[in-house]
């Protein structure tokens, strides 16, 4: 039996925009809505480096990275060429308006992946 997870309604995600759902494990999922009322689900994280995309602006079927302005297909989750990479993309439906995501996904998909830390003081203790 195939279970879903509730997250909200359509209208709760902003038209060309996004909206973050956090998870117990890993890192957040990106909830995306096109101007068709289309939605979307990716891992909130750029193949690049690590941008948070439901900070990108979205277009068509496809999320501008916030950081480098790479482009990531929304339906695949692939960057657009000549980029390459890919962020995990999660199952996602709509039905009377509420957007669901798979309950099985959202507790173990894509949990290993971690956004990465820059500058030079990156190890768990503080700078001097």
């Amino acid at each position: 039996m195939t279970t879903w997870t509730t997250i909200c309604q359509v209208q709760d995600i902003p038209v060309l925009g996004a909206r973050r759902v956090a998870r117990a494990q890993g890192l957040d999922v990106a909830v995306f809505r096109n101007e068709q009322d289309e939605v979307f689900a990716l891992l909130d994280r750029c193949p690049h480096k690590g941008g948070p995309l439901s900070q990108g602006i979205v277009f068509g079927t496809s999320v501008a990275c916030p950081l480098h302005n790479w482009t990531i297909g929304l339906g695949t989750g692939q960057a657009a060429a000549p980029d390459e990479g890919c962020t995990p993309k999660f199952s996602v439906k709509v039905e009377a308006g509420q957007v669901f995501l798979l309950t099985a996904e959202l507790a173990s998909h894509a949990t290993d992946q971690t956004r990465p830390v820059a500058g030079p003081c990156h190890r768990q203790t503080a700078c001097a």
